[in-house]
């Protein structure tokens, strides 16, 4: 009976901490009418644009809304309110971990009618003093790198020195390379990975356990120094990564990322010896697919990921690299499909 009684107390106590730990992001704000005095029971409904999902909130006797398990995205705001005209603001666009603060003012009218805010400044984050960067979608999709290894990109935000093992492809090299990273003057592998809220470090030497796909980040936030009470016993920062979510609509992608010799220039002492590029081709492809999942009530979708596995015109298309320019035919491929973020439903009996 103790140890029930003090579990259910560990839970309490540390629920709140458990919930800061996560990448999604928060809106709050004041509501007023035309005189300034604060508007109670209003309604703040905010709708992802991507996956239409509503998140609601009520203003409390002193005017003041708080919507949180915002996951980054585009989003719509509407705020309503018996006797007042609604009011709509779209466009407002959620990072990890933002903690943005938007205010509305509302006109007497009937509910009915709508008053929408176009050309406002985008909110900035008056909730948190965390000094950190945050690496964009485009970015973290499209920046081309070795191997793909999306840490990689850590160094984007200021006063990250990589150091020995950590860049370059993760394959074959030391994993205590992985999270070699000194962040604001620390020590290197002194500091947390986290994908969607979930911890990557284990207990020895703090090393990451895995490298997400870079097609899988919908962004990340690199928080440098000034770190929230949440983040305790880590002296260097802390890396907050979330996957991409489904959408209403089909989409995919199709990549390709090429090195060859015909690239590039020859070495400076192999030219001085007469000699030829060496040779070299390295290829890493394959398709991406997006479709919606048809649930009755959620419209939230699912990702599927998958990558092409062969021999095609001397290149291998694994992250290896061939000796000779040698085309080949029949040669088998492999299709191995992963869901991200939900699982696919199973057929009806």
């Amino acid at each position: 009976m103790r140890r029930v009684v003090l579990g259910v107390m560990l839970v309490v106590l540390f629920r709140g901490m458990l919930q800061s730990q996560s990448a999604d992001a928060s809106l709050t704000g004041r509501i007023t009418d035309p005189n300034k005095a604060v508007i109670a029971g209003a309604t703040v409904i905010v709708i992802n644009s991507a996956t239409g999902i509503h998140y609601e909130g009520l203003t409390n006797e002193i005017g003041t809304y708080y919507v949180s398990n915002l996951p980054p995205g585009q989003y719509r705001i509407e705020v309503e309110k018996l006797g007042f005209k609604a009011v709509i603001e779209s466009g407002v666009v959620l990072h990890v971990q933002d903690a943005l603060e938007v205010n509305f003012e509302m006109m007497l009218g009937s509910a009915s009618e709508s008053v929408t805010v176009e050309g406002e400044e985008s909110p900035i984050d008056t909730e948190s003093s965390t000094v950190g960067t945050v690496v964009e979608q485009r970015k973290a999709n499209e920046l081309p790198l070795n191997g793909r290894n999306v840490f990689n990109l850590i160094v984007l935000a200021p006063s990250v020195v990589p150091q020995g093992s950590s860049t370059g492809t993760p394959v074959g090299v030391n994993p205590f390379g992985w999270g070699n990273y000194q962040v604001s003057g620390s020590f290197g592998n002194q500091s947390a990975e986290y994908l969607d809220g979930q911890p990557l470090n284990i207990g020895y030497i703090n090393l990451p356990v895995l490298i997400p796909t870079q097609d899988s980040i919908q962004e990340f936030k690199v928080q440098t120094s000034n770190l929230g009470a949440e983040w305790g016993r880590f002296s260097g920062g802390v890396v907050n990564l979330t996957t991409k979510g489904g959408t209403n609509f089909y989409h995919g992608e199709v990549y390709e990322y090429l090195r060859n010799r015909l690239f590039n220039a020859n070495d400076y002492f192999l030219n001085a010896a007469e000699q030829p590029r060496p040779a070299w081709c390295k290829t890493s492809l394959g398709p991406k697919s997006a479709d919606p999942c048809q649930f009755p009530t959620t419209p939230d979708g699912t990702e599927h990921s998958g990558s092409r596995v062969g021999r095609a015109f001397g290149c291998e298309l694994a992250n290896h690299s061939r000796p000779r320019f040698q085309p080949q035919r029949n040669v088998p491929v492999t299709f191995q499909p992963s869901i991200l973020r939900l699982p696919i439903p199973a057929p009806a009996r």
